[in-house]
């Protein structure tokens, strides 16, 4: 039997308790045995979208390597360091995780390149934003249950998915206005202290990964980071102390150290925090008008040193940028297509469009697409533009 108030006793005075959750668009009794945010949790894990994210890209195209990270392993990542950090902070680590296994749910395939080709298509029906999508599919698309659309989610994981970069103050996503209407999110506060922290534990995760993939792909080595802050000091360390150690094995020592440099910098720095702005309540998190959780100065230039390196040496090399290219023209051709021709979609899309103005077309024909994975869109492709393809 689950006990709300043992649980929230362990808990910090500014966390997300359970017992206080603002509950759900369509109200539901309450599990025995689960708090509200591990109900929110397990929804998501077995919602279609969630398996859909093991074909989707990170950065290298799901054929490109069976070794390289995935949207659904950066996300079991971002969980793992989410969960415990949240625990470290006394937070609700519940929320934490269930923040960090849904924030990337509304990625197209083909990661960043497939969503700047359907937002560059999608630009006169409202545009395309992926993180926006991700409510659109919690809150409508996925069709699992009798009396509502979507997963009905509390809304303490839906405010931390909304406003997963901060606040949102000037323009509102199709996707979040159209439930915000429905249900106030509050979008102009920044929201609870475990989505900020989900959110910085997305960067840890993709920082590190990223330079593991990168050296996997033979874009950079090891070598390339002796001079850069942290992660040099990092590497000197590591080659002292082990300097016969094979290549593989001394990068991912670098990369353990460096994961848990930032997640102890992290929660150092978001206590201190904590304690100057008198942080007493979870509301304090929401009013302050500027974020709790963060990295110190020094972790937060490294990470401005590390992102820039990663962006000229591997996000814009040529051989992702070709792939990058590829990607966001199949993108635009495919909605081109279904967007002119809705009757080719399969037969529950193609009837879903049936009656609708070309705007209610273009987000269906959106929706459609970006709930693609890498291989099916590939397929999708070839069955429409290659004369002997069924």
């Amino acid at each position: 039997m689950f006990s709300s108030m043992d649980y929230e006793s362990l808990l910090a005075p500014y966390a997300c308790l359970p017992s206080c959750s603002r509950g759900r668009l369509h109200p539901e009794e309450e599990s025995p045995g689960r708090s509200p945010f591990q109900r929110d949790r397990d929804r998501i894990v077995h919602c279609a979208a969630f398996r859909r994210l093991e074909y989707k890209t990170q950065v290298f195209v799901n054929h490109e390597g069976d070794h390289y990270r995935t949207r659904l392993t950066h996300s079991l990542e971002v969980a793992q360091l989410s969960r415990s950090l949240c625990r470290r902070l006394h937070l609700n680590e519940d929320l934490g995780e269930t923040l960090a296994l849904s924030h990337d749910l509304g990625h197209t395939p083909f990661g960043h390149a497939g969503e700047d080709g359907l937002q560059e298509v999608m630009a006169p029906y409202g545009g395309f934003n992926h993180n926006a999508h991700a409510i659109r599919i919690l809150t409508h698309l996925e069709n699992r249950y009798a009396d509502f659309d979507g997963l009905n989610l509390t809304w303490e994981t839906l405010e931390g998915i909304a406003k997963h970069n901060g606040p949102l103050t000037s323009t509102i996503p199709h996707a979040i206005a159209e439930y915000q209407a429905k249900h106030d999110l509050e979008l102009n506060s920044w929201p609870s202290l475990e989505a900020q922290i989900a959110a910085l534990c997305d960067d840890i995760a993709y920082h590190n990964h990223d330079i593991e993939d990168g050296i996997r792909a033979g874009l950079f080595t090891l070598h390339d980071f002796e001079d850069m802050p942290l992660i040099g000091t990092l590497i000197k360390d590591v080659s002292m102390r082990y300097p016969n150690v094979h290549p593989r094995r001394r990068m991912h020592e670098v990369i353990r150290r460096m994961i848990n440099c930032m997640a102890v910098d992290l929660e150092q720095q978001t206590l201190a925090n904590i304690q100057q702005h008198r942080i007493e309540r979870a509301e304090d998190i929401r009013a302050l008008g500027a974020p709790v959780a963060d990295f110190s100065k020094e972790v937060q230039e490294a990470n401005q040193a590390l992102k820039a390196f990663l962006m000229k040496r591997m996000y814009r090399h040529y051989t992702v940028n070709r792939m990058a290219s590829k990607a966001r023209s199949l993108i635009k051709e495919l909605f081109l297509f279904f967007h002119a021709e809705p009757e080719c979609l399969p037969t529950r899309w193609r009837t879903m469009t049936e009656g609708k103005d070309d705007f209610q077309r273009a987000r269906i024909v959106a929706d459609f697409i970006a709930g693609m994975t890498d291989r099916f869109a590939m397929d999708e492709h070839t069955r429409i533009f290659t004369m002997d393809s069924k």
